[in-house]
């Protein structure tokens, strides 16, 4: 084993990391704002991977996939939330569980409707080819598809601490009735934050559609890396979102290389049950 394929490597697990993060984030925004776990997180990711695909069967460039599959599914969020997460804002937290996890269901059971459970790609992708980087070798659809994802990342991060909508988000986060006072429409900000959340796991699904296999269950193994990168960040931080994303991609990579590929999970579920025992609310929560 080189030094030059340890880089390679950690550079890999880097470039996974911002993809985790901005699919984390999304999750985050949710449970930031409404304290509320979305279950079909992973399922909204698969969406906006066969959104991709069927744009490709029509010769629609995947540069045009991207926004195309971003704004479907914000409008899929807004959807979600209007038809069913309202319904359960005040009903008890299994309620919830079973709303979402129900959608999950749902929209896993009409992927195989629609599209079966075959694996499938996009066959025809710009993202295509190496690059090389003081003599490191890496994919260029995961470059590109990690550089959208931290400028992403960066961009949700400035909407929700620099606007004034983002400000009206964390005040209905941190106090809803004190936040209508001030005049804060909390439903129109609940809405807006399952939108956002949704449109971020949209771009990060239109991204990996160009170099990663499309099928039905793709979301089960991503969203379940979603939740982890968010327990371990912190409930609701972003900024705990982007480094837990960055370790979990990291610890991946290594994992895979210096162990065995087989077991990189387990080490993965390891690292962040060892986390979550000494700090139960993340790296980047409160205690």
């Amino acid at each position: 084993m080189t030094t030059e394929i340890v880089i390679q490597t950690l550079v890999s697990g880097l470039l996974w990391g911002c993809i985790y993060a901005l699919i984390a984030i999304g999750l985050t925004i949710i449970f930031g704002v409404m304290d509320i776990v979305n279950f079909a997180h992973g399922e909204f990711l698969m969406v906006s991977m066969f959104i991709v695909y069927s744009l490709s069967l029509l010769g629609i460039n995947p540069l045009i996939s991207l926004p195309v599959a971003a704004i479907a599914l914000f409008a899929l969020g807004i959807l979600s939330y209007k038809t069913l997460i309202r319904r359960v804002l005040d009903a008890p937290m299994l309620a919830q569980i079973f709303v979402t996890f129900g959608l999950m269901i749902f929209l896993r059971n009409l992927a195989h409707l629609i599209y079966s459970a075959d694996y499938r790609s996009v066959a025809v992708s710009v993202f295509q080819g190496r690059v090389e980087v003081l003599g490191i070798y890496l994919s260029t659809p995961q470059v590109i598809a990690a550089l959208v994802a931290a400028v992403m990342t960066a961009a949700v991060y400035w909407f929700i601490t620099k606007t004034e909508m983002g400000w009206a988000l964390m005040a209905v986060a941190e106090n809803k009735n004190a936040a209508s006072l001030m005049g804060i429409n909390s439903e129109r900000m609940y809405a807006l934050a399952w939108g956002i959340g949704a449109a971020c796991v949209g771009v990060a699904g239109a991204l990996l559609a160009n170099f990663y296999y499309i099928f039905p269950e793709v979301g089960a193994l991503f969203g379940l890396l979603a939740y982890v990168v968010v327990a371990l960040g912190g409930f609701g931080s972003i900024q705990g979102a982007f480094v837990a994303g960055i370790i979990i991609g990291v610890t991946e990579a290594l994992a895979g290389l210096l162990i065995d590929p087989s077991v990189k999970y387990v080490i993965v579920f390891s690292v962040y049950v060892v986390v979550v025992v000494l700090r139960p609310k993340g790296l980047m929560g409160n205690v």
